[in-house]
């Protein structure tokens, strides 16, 4: 009765590890196909430049900003003024 138990045990330990091994790689080959790769790649290019885009911005905001204030601090004309 015990073998039977534990043959019963190991076949059922068998499967369900297959069946787990099987839908793990499944997961992995879905991952590395190319148009997945390329999807995800795509995607953290776009994340950069939107970065990189609102860092320039936020750049030339701040030297706007303490352009107009040296201007101030020291009665220059800004662009666009009489020099007069």
């Amino acid at each position: 009765m015990r073998r039977l138990f534990w043959l019963a045990f190991g076949l059922a330990a068998g499967a369900v590890s297959a069946i787990t091994m099987s839908r793990w790689t499944r997961r992995q080959v879905q991952r590395a196909r190319p148009a997945t790769l390329a999807r995800e790649a795509r995607g953290g290019l776009l994340d950069l430049s939107r970065l990189v885009s609102e860092s320039i911005d936020e750049g030339r905001r701040a030297m706007d900003e303490r352009e107009r204030e040296l201007r101030t601090k020291h009665d220059i004309p800004g662009p666009g003024r009489d020099a007069a």
